[in-house]
């Protein structure tokens, strides 16, 4: 089955839609993430120097951060990304898509080509996500794509100042 969505990297141009996409999803976007962000980050030029940082990122061999966009429009839904990366060869995965395209396949799509890239072109051979408990979509995009749940971290992640419990999921180059 072909996909109705595809990845591929940031570029400058794409700061207004990432700003955009990221300003439409605050709320659910700030509820996941651990990282607490003030008005100056919806800002056209704080998603220019981000997009930058993640191609810096990405030269380095630190971080590879993609677009999640749907095929016949070109628009830009998501982000999608792999880091913190180690020397046994696992990196994380995470991702946050649209609220409006929630529920139609395109976040599993999304993991499934990120996982190809991590596998085959980049030859990781582990790929974990963290999922809070309550996010059940989530942990369901990641079972579909062939993720096996670990077990819980307890604590694992402080978002907006209280500690969070994670699922912790994984899959091996070997598991494909």
């Amino acid at each position: 089955m072909e996909s109705s969505i595809f990845i591929r990297e940031f570029n400058v141009a794409d700061a207004k839609a990432l700003l955009e996409l990221n300003k439409s999803n605050r709320t659910i976007f700030e509820g996941i993430t651990p990282t607490t962000k003030d008005d100056s980050f919806y800002t056209l030029e704080a998603h220019i120097k981000v997009i930058e940082g993640w191609k810096q990122a990405r030269d380095r061999g630190d971080r590879y951060e993609f677009g999640i966009f749907e095929f016949e429009t070109n628009v830009l839904i998501g982000n999608i990304g792999l880091y913190k990366f180690s020397p046994s060869e696992k990196c994380t995965l995470g991702y946050q898509l649209d609220q409006d395209h929630h529920g139609k396949g395109y976040a599993t799509d999304a993991v499934r080509l990120i996982l190809d890239f991590a596998f085959r072109e980049k030859g990781f051979h582990r790929v974990e996500a963290g999922v809070m408990p309550r996010n059940i979509g989530s942990a369901r995009v990641l079972e579909k794509s062939g993720f096996v749940r670990e077990g819980l971290l307890r604590d694992y992640i402080k978002i907006k100042g209280i500690w969070e419990d994670h699922y912790m999921f994984s899959i091996l180059e070997t598991d494909l």
